[in-house]
């Protein structure tokens, strides 16, 4: 029965988790308030981890839901149902594309998902932020972050070794 519902879940995220895989978050916050699989802090360690191994974050974390809510067979159940849709959707919109990419209706529909896809990114980055931000520590060392990734153009590796050198030194 878990196999089954996690399939159908993350089956449904990868079909509607248009633009990466940060998209997901939103759907995957929903799975917290649904079922109780994993909870919504579970959650942020879930991005994490997905963030900093290899492979689409989308897929690591359907893959790290999975195992945490019914093991390796979950972790495999999640990630297929996740990627499934993908690649049905990849075929047969190969097929037609090549043929009616030119279509002023298909430009336009292209055009109307483009928005829909950063409120789902801006959702995501907001219900992190609720959920990352604690303390006025937490908010400054954010905020701090935010404007220098902003300003000194550095690569995230440099920021992500910095924060955990600095989480570190500081018992944070």
């Amino acid at each position: 029965m878990i196999y089954g519902l996690l399939f159908w879940e993350f089956f449904k995220i990868g079909l509607f988790a248009i633009g990466g895989g940060m998209v997901t978050i939103p759907f995957l916050f929903d799975l917290t308030k649904k079922y109780n699989w994993f909870s919504a802090e579970d959650l942020t360690n879930m991005i994490a981890v997905s963030q900093s191994t290899p492979g689409p974050v989308g897929v690591n974390m359907a893959t790290y839901a999975g195992f945490q809510t019914a093991g390796v067979w979950g972790g495999i159940v999640a990630t297929f149902g996740v990627v499934l849709p993908s690649v049905i959707i990849v075929i047969g919109v190969s097929k037609l594309l090549g043929r009616y990419k030119d279509s002023p209706w298909v430009i336009e529909i292209m055009a109307a998902i483009r928005p829909a896809v950063v409120a789902l990114i801006l959702l995501a980055g907001v219900e992190l932020l609720k959920l990352s931000v604690t303390d006025r520590i937490s908010a400054l060392f954010g905020g701090a972050f935010f404007l220098m990734v902003y300003f000194f153009k550095k690569s995230p590796i440099f920021y992500i070794v910095l924060s955990a050198v600095l989480g570190v030194v500081l018992k944070l």
